[in-house]
């Protein structure tokens, strides 16, 4: 079962894509974001996600998700966030017109080929102000590109908001 899991900062979307996967004794954490090593602030946030993995987990820190997933497409993984994962495609691209659609690509193609039960996490585009720089612009339009994508071969999206899922796209079992 693969499932997109939607929201805005600090909705309750890792939290909630971890207790789906609970379940699974053995589950890979991929996790996408910078390192923490010169903010406080953030180092604060990876300590708290780090803090919540049960120790049977296994971290994989990285941006290039498509190959982990492609790796080993039979264990259960989490990958969170698929905005860190967007953000570093950028990076490698160029923020000044550098195309990121081989990226997605590769990504959704390494998803829909993806056998054991997998979580995404990604920040939904589109509930807030349309940003006043273009590179904000970029990357919401290019995140609203890729969760598209994404929903299209997922079997299941749920949009987590004050912590609590509406299914946007639920499976038979979950109606």
């Amino acid at each position: 079962m693969r499932t997109l899991v939607l929201g805005g900062i600090r909705s309750g979307k890792s939290r909630w894509a971890e207790e789906i996967m609970a379940g699974d004794s053995s589950v890979r954490y991929v996790a996408t974001g910078a390192g923490a090593d010169a903010d406080r602030s953030w180092a604060a946030r990876v300590a708290e996600h780090r803090s919540r993995r049960p120790a049977s987990w296994s971290t994989a820190e990285t941006t290039d998700v498509a190959a982990v997933l492609r790796d080993d497409p039979h264990n259960a993984t989490l990958v969170d966030d698929l905005g860190g994962w967007l953000t570093a495609a950028l990076d490698r691209r160029g923020w000044d017109g550098g195309s990121v659609a081989a990226d997605i690509d590769e990504l959704v193609s390494a998803v829909d080929g993806f056998t054991a039960p997998l979580a995404l996490v990604s920040p939904e585009v589109g509930l807030t102000v349309v940003s006043a720089t273009a590179s904000g612009r970029r990357f919401t339009d290019e995140l609203g590109t890729l969760n598209q994508r994404l929903a299209q071969c997922c079997e299941q999206v749920v949009l987590v908001v004050a912590g609590l899922p509406v299914w946007v796209k639920p499976t038979k079992a979950s109606n």
